[in-house]
């Protein structure tokens, strides 16, 4: 698995066009093989910062996800919306493996 770590610099006064885009790009992951862990926006104070996290079973099934940037009309349609308002001033792509709690044991089982 690996996880895609989006790091965001939006426009605090642009929240509400930057969760239209958030919640379509949740749909959007989940509909091309992907899990969306969600957007975490600013709660408190003045803050201009914004993650998104979310996971393919191989960096090859992200890839054919990242593939259909700028050619599938849907994926052309959500990236309209921060186009139209500017609410992403700029944004940093990590990948990460993620490291799970494990399982605890249960008595009686080996």
């Amino acid at each position: 698995m690996i996880t895609c770590v989006v790091e965001y610099v939006i426009d605090p006064a642009k929240i509400e066009p930057f969760e239209r885009f958030g919640r379509r790009w949740m749909e959007l992951v989940d509909l091309h093989g992907g899990t969306h862990h969600g957007y975490f926006l600013p709660a408190e104070g003045a803050s201009d910062k914004a993650i998104a996290l979310f996971s393919f079973p191989s960096l090859a099934a992200y890839e054919e996800y990242r593939a259909l940037f700028g050619k599938d009309p849907e994926f052309i349609e959500a990236d309209h919306i921060t186009d139209e308002s500017g609410c992403v001033l700029r944004y940093e792509r990590t990948f990460m493996r993620p490291l799970l709690p494990t399982p605890p044991s249960h008595p009686g089982s080996r």
